[in-house]
This record gives C-alpha cells, structure tokens and sequence, in this order.
C-alpha cells in the first residue's frame, strides 16, 4: 500500500515537473526569442497554461514527498525516491546538454559559411532559445543536486541509492559514449571526401556535426567513466552485474559491428578483385561508410574489451570468474558458426550454380561469391578462436573440466545450436520432400537447382547437429561419470531425534539432488563411530542445535568441517531460510560435494531494482540497435 501511494506522488510530482518546467521554458521562449518558432498567441497561451496548471500539482505532491523523507527512515532511503531525484537529474541535465550541441553545432556552421539548418540539432532554433532551455534546465538541475547532497548525507541505509547512482552514471556513459562514437563516425567519413586541392569543399557540414559531438561528447565521457572508474574502489561497485553488462554490451556490440564492417570491406575488395570496375576514388567512396563505423567501434572493442576483461578477472569469486569468461567466448563462438555457416552456404549455392547450370561468369556471380567468401572469411576463423578453447576446457578432466562441461553458457550454446539444427533441417527436408513429389505428380518439372540448394543445406545441417550431438553427449557422460565419483567420496552425517523423520526426509531430498552422495543417518544420541567421525558436512535439525546431547556437543565442538542447520517448522517459530528449507540443505550438500561456492539465498533483490535494471537493459539495447542500424544505413550509402 505504501509503494503505491510513493509511486503515485513521485510519478505524479515527476510528470508535472517535466510540465511546469518546459511551460517556463516556452514561456520565455515566446517573450524574448524572436524566431517564428516561438512568436504568437498560441505558443504564449500554451506556455501559460502548463505553468499555472502545472505548478500548483508540483508543488502539492513534491511537498508531501519532502515531508514524508523527513519523518519516514523507509520513505527517505526508497528506491522509488532516487529514482525520481536521478530521474530528475537526467531529465534536466541531458536538454541542457542537446541545447549546447545545437548552440555550438549552428556557431560552427555558420564560421564556416554554412546554412545552421545543416545542423544535427535544432536546426531552426537561434541562440536564444538554447539559453533560455539551458538556464532554467541548470537551475532545476542545481535544485535537485542540492536535495540528493542533503539525502546522501543523511541516509542509514545508502543500498537503493547506490544501486539508482549507479545506473544513472552508466546512462551518461553511455550516452556520451554514443554522441563520441557518432562525432567520430561523421568525421571519419567525411575524410573520405576530402578533394586533392581543397580541404572540405564537398559534405564539409558532415565535419561540421562530428566535431560539434566531439567537442560536447568528448569531455562529458571522460568524466563520466573517470567517476565509474574511480567508484571501483568500492567492493560493491567492482562486483556490479550492471558494470559488467555495460561492458559486455559495448564490447559485444564493439566485435559485432567491427565484423560485419570488415566483411563489408572485404566484399567490395574481392569484386574488385574478381574484375568489378572501379576506380580507387569509387572504391574509397564504397568503403567510406563501412570504416567511418568499423574505426571508432573498433576503439571501443578494443579499449573496453581490456576493461571487460580486467573486470572479470577481479569480479566475485573465482567460479563466477570463470562463468562470465564462458558466456563471452560462447557468444562469440555463436555469432562466429551461424557467420560461417551462412558464408558455406552461400559458397556451396555458388559452386552448385557454376556446375549444375553452367552459367557464364557475370557480374551477379561476382557478387555472390564475393559475397560467400567475404562472410565464411569473416565467421570462420572467429569460432575457430573461441570454440576450440572452450571444448578443450570442457573435455579436461578435474574440477575445472566439470564446471565447463555443467556451465550454463555452454548447454545455451550447444542447445540453441541443436535446436537450430534440427528445425533448420526439417525445414530443407520438407522442401526435399516437396519438390521431389511436385515432380513425381507432374504439377511442376524438377528444379534440380533448388533441389540441390535445399540438399546442401539439410547436409549443412546435419553436419552442424552431428557435431554438436556428440559434443553434448560426450558432456553427459562424463559429467555422469566425475559427479557420481566426487558425491560418493564426499561424506555426510545427519542428525536427527529418533522418531522426527527427518534423517529420512534428507535422504530423499538428496538422492533427487545429489545421487550417490554418501550420506550417514544417526539418532542424536547415537555412538559416532571413527568412520562416520571423518565425514566432510554434518546436518543438524533447528531442535539440536538450542538442544544437544553431551557427546553431540563435544563432537561439533572437534569437527573441522561444514555444519548445515536446516529448520524444523514449528507453529510458534517463523524462519526466513524458505518455504523448502530441506530442499535448501539438499542443494547445499551438493555444492559442497562439488567444490562449489555455496549460495544461500537472501532477502532478495527490491521489486523496483528489478524494475529499473529492465529499462536500463532496454537502454542499452536500445543504443545497441541504433549502431547496428548506423551500421547498416552507412554500409548502405545511407549518409
């Protein structure tokens, strides 16, 4: 009930804010600036009506919001609050820096004898409307700064503020990250226009809106990773899953883009090899697109992918290490066999064309196999780079060879592989099937083409899932085999109080997880034999631990190993282990008989932290897409 009504009036004081705030704004606008833009009686009548209509919803809302942090520990330190403050601070901070893009963009068109209306942004505005926007911008800006200083200095519990700094640093990381790699883009290009005599004559507002992103871009992404970077000093922000998923992004994102480039190079570089016409200076205009964005994605694969790589040889423990290394090289290894794929394909289509048709060398044909070459080129050698390193980890015998052969990356990998496979090749064999019966049935003459082409991707198929099935199963049976052979040598002794039925429900549950593990039963009053004295874990049920017998506490009180305490329900007792705490006990039982690191679960990520780390995700994807799509609309002569 209380995060509805916090919801309620930060939503609430968030929206009217963004009103009264922009109503300002317009009104200024149509008072001072000049522009048509801003001139007549509507506008003015616009402006006013947000700001008289607005103010009196802010100020009613974000009053109640003030005076509930400062008599309510919970309202103070809710995520829900800095989600509004960081919002704020985003939705003031991020117009400020769009108004000086355009005010610097326009100041340097028209230096260079340009019409402003070439700017990125905000082409049809003048001087006046950018500093009125940045003025008010800055002074709600100051204002919120000054309420998250005074909250910061006043929290008991800084996790859900923390958690929201964070995001909100990573957001100016990336945003400033993209106006960077985009300055640098238009840059790049516009270097391919360059004339012999003349610098710039040609697309010179390209250069123009490149360094204007540069110059505002540039510094807002120093100081934005300096802070990210300067926050490692904290245990919490080095083991951040959002610090790593902002790094696997842009280096995910850096080598995806980076390859798709160069195959574009390496296409348009093999027609001229095979005989395309083309001089050098269309050949440079060709590539231009395809460098001006392979080059500043390139620096970021290179530059982050060392801090990625830093990053997850100082994150958490040593299995989580491990876990982060495998989802990277599996990604990898899976963009590089569907590329490779598609590239063998694509070449064996060709070959099938060239001997079964019998067609004449032809600019089409170029196309193809330039085409072919240039992905199978480009896919190939990078699953040869990443698979065989993880299937080498894989068939190693010893711990580290079960923990690569149990990952979850790699069963991902190998089963989306075996389901595209198998759904791949009952596609090609139903179009097998169909042709050869259209001909059989005489509605259709046998296109013996096409018939080859699917026959060729059904052997592609097969070959891939023969290949990946026998890696799986290999993966199966010796997982088997080590897991059987360390739960058998791992022994356990159990307690419990004759009659309760709790050693027998221990046995069950651990026979469902961990079969073959060597587990003792013993009434707690029970002799220990020397046997049973050398195990490994003991368990005890929450009435023995307040309640022992004399020689139990004397042997608890010896034993060097692992001491498990499972809760007994009881009507007077509430625990917060879970609604399973047997089933707990099973699944830490075989962590430790696996040398794993033991994680028991917590009170749980906040509703709201979930909820925010799914728009930062759709953030970043986001900005992952839009590069894809700068990608492809530049490869394509788009600008």
């Amino acid at each position: 009930m209380r995060t509805i009504r916090r919801l309620y009036f930060y939503l609430v004081s968030f929206i009217t804010f963004e009103v009264v705030l922009w109503g300002m704004i317009g009104l200024l606008r149509s008072i001072l600036s000049t522009s048509e833009i801003s001139a007549g009686g509507d506008a003015l009548a616009q402006a006013l009506s947000l700001t008289l209509v607005g103010v009196p919803i802010f100020a009613l809302h974000w009053i109640w919001a003030q005076r509930a942090s400062a008599t309510d520990e919970e309202e103070h330190s809710s995520s829900l609050r800095a989600i509004f403050l960081y919002a704020a601070l985003l939705a003031t901070l991020i117009p400020i820096t769009q108004n000086a893009l355009a005010l610097i963009d326009r100041t340097l068109l028209s230096v260079s004898d340009l019409d402003p209306y070439r700017a990125i942004l905000g082409g049809n505005q003048t001087w006046m409307d950018n500093l009125i926007a940045i003025a008010l911008n800055a002074i709600a800006a100051a204002y919120f700064i000054r309420v998250l200083r005074g909250d910061w200095k006043t929290l008991t519990d800084t996790e859900n503020f923390a958690d929201v700094r964070r995001l909100h640093r990573y957001i100016w990381l990336l945003y400033s990250l993209l106006m960077v790699v985009f300055g640098t883009q238009q840059v790049i290009r516009f270097l391919f226009y360059i004339p012999p005599k003349i610098l710039g004559l040609v697309s010179r507002d390209i250069f123009v809106n490149g360094l204007s992103l540069l110059l505002v871009g540039a510094p807002i992404w120093f100081f934005a990773w300096k802070t990210c970077q300067n926050a490692l000093l904290q245990k919490d922000e080095r083991d951040s899953l959002l610090r790593m998923g902002v790094l696997f992004l842009l280096t995910l994102g850096g080598v995806a883009t980076v390859l798709s480039t160069a195959g574009n190079v390496l296409d348009i570089f093999l027609r001229w090899a095979l005989g395309e016409s083309m001089t050098p200076s269309e050949f440079m205009s060709r590539i231009s697109g395809a460098v001006s964005v392979g080059v500043p994605l390139g620096i970021v694969w290179a530059y982050y992918g060392r801090w990625l790589h830093h990053g997850i040889d100082t994150f958490g423990d040593e299995s989580r290490r491990h876990g982060l290394r495998r989802l990277y090289y599996y990604i990898l290894a899976l963009a590089g066999l569907v590329t490779a794929f598609i590239g063998m394909a694509l070449l064996v289509s060709f070959i099938l064309d060239v001997v079964v048709d019998r067609q004449l060398w032809s600019a089409d044909l170029r196309s193809r196999v330039s085409a072919a070459l240039a992905t199978l080129i480009v896919g190939l050698p990078l699953w040869l780079a990443t698979w065989p390193p993880m299937q080498q980890r894989a068939l190693s015998q010893g711990t580290s060879g079960g923990f690569a052969r149990r990952s979850m990356a790699r069963k991902t990998y190998l089963y989306l592989v075996l389901f595209a496979s198998v759904i791949g090749g009952m596609v090609s064999a139903v179009t097998v099937v169909f042709r050869l019966l259209q001909a059989a049935l005489g509605s259709e003459p046998l296109d013996v083409t096409g018939l080859l082409d699917s026959l060729q991707l059904l052997a592609l198929f097969a070959i891939v899932l023969t290949y990946h099935l026998r890696c799986l199963r290999a993966d199966g049976t010796e997982t088997a085999r080590a897991l059987i052979e360390r739960h058998e040598k791992f022994h356990v002794l159990a307690f419990e109080r004759a009659g309760s039925g709790f050693g027998d429900a221990v046995r069950t549950s651990t026979q469902k997880h961990a079969p073959g593990l060597h587990l003792t039963v013993l009434a707690s009053d029970a002799e220990i034999s020397q046997e049973d004295a050398s195990a490994r874990a003991v368990i005890l049920p929450s009435d023995l631990v307040v309640n022992q017998p004399e020689h139990l506490r004397n042997f608890l009180a010896a034993f060097d190993g692992t001491v498990i305490v499972s809760p007994l329900e009881h009507p007077r007792i509430l625990w917060s282990a879970g609604a399973k705490p047997v089933e707990a006990t099973a699944l830490t039982l075989r962590q430790l008989s696996e040398g794993q690191e033991v994680r028991q679960s917590s009170g749980g990520t906040s509703a709201w932290m979930v909820v925010v780390y799914i728009f930062a995700a759709l953030f970043g994807l986001q900005m992952l897409i839009m590069l894809f799509s700068l990608g492809i609309s530049l490869i394509a002569g788009g600008v």
